[in-house]
């Protein structure tokens, strides 16, 4: 596709700001079906590179999935491991009305997911490492600060999205399902559609209840 039309297609959507974006920003899991332009999702994926990276090796891979087969092969790994997961969460909080409704969406999501119009799959090369622990740890992080830079794009561009795993909780399986040699580790699913309900603010705990100063314990800032 001509630069002209990619920047035709992706300059507009993008002027809310970095705040506002953060501040409104939450897991959609129920999109519509409408398709989304390629263009605009690889104005996405160009803004989720521009996330720093250990030691710069920029070793990520990114899989965008439309195919309906593939779709639907990552949606039978996703409901198996629903069926497990959902099934211990609404026992263990079947008196909380807040995380039926969040287990609804999840279960929504698991349900239409051939239906979802984009998959990103954010891969990274290389073989993740698995001792010390540390190392794996250091792998992961230089994957997660490029899909956080995707997700808050997908906001501001009015994008539906949701950072989840269930569907790679076999890599084997996943990778059979991508066409993924051994030496590419797929570390999460982002789906994007244009989402059905409305974003708003969201609720989070006081800054002061989380912060703890020098030591665990010494919370100068709570009540502020």
């Amino acid at each position: 596709m001509p630069e002209t039309n990619l920047a035709a297609t992706t300059a507009s959507p993008f002027s809310m700001s970095l705040e506002d974006a953060m501040r409104t920003q939450r897991a959609i899991r129920r999109l519509k079906p409408d398709p989304v332009d390629d263009a605009l999702v690889l104005h996405l994926i160009e803004l989720a590179l521009k996330a720093p990276t250990g030691s710069n090796a920029q070793n990520w891979d990114f899989i965008v999935v439309r195919d309906r087969a593939v779709k639907e092969r990552l949606g039978r790994l996703n409901r198996g491991m629903f069926r497990i997961y959902g099934a211990i969460g609404r026992r263990a909080t079947r008196h909380d009305p807040r995380m039926q409704r969040i287990l609804d969406a999840v279960e929504w999501q698991a349900e239409h997911f051939a239906e979802i119009p984009v998959l990103v799959v954010a891969c990274l090369r290389g073989f993740r490492p698995w001792f010390p622990p540390v190392a794996a740890t250091s792998y992961y992080g230089s994957i997660y600060p490029s899909v956080q830079n995707l997700l808050l794009a997908a906001r501001a561009a009015g994008l539906g999205a949701a950072l989840i795993t269930m569907p790679l909780w076999s890599t084997f399986l996943a990778r059979r399902a991508l066409g993924l040699p051994w030496s590419v580790t797929p570390c999460a699913v982002v789906p994007l559609g244009w989402p059905r309900g409305r974003y708003g603010p969201t609720t989070r705990r006081p800054v002061g209840e989380v912060v703890h100063l020098d030591r665990y314990g010494n919370q100068p800032f709570r009540g502020r």
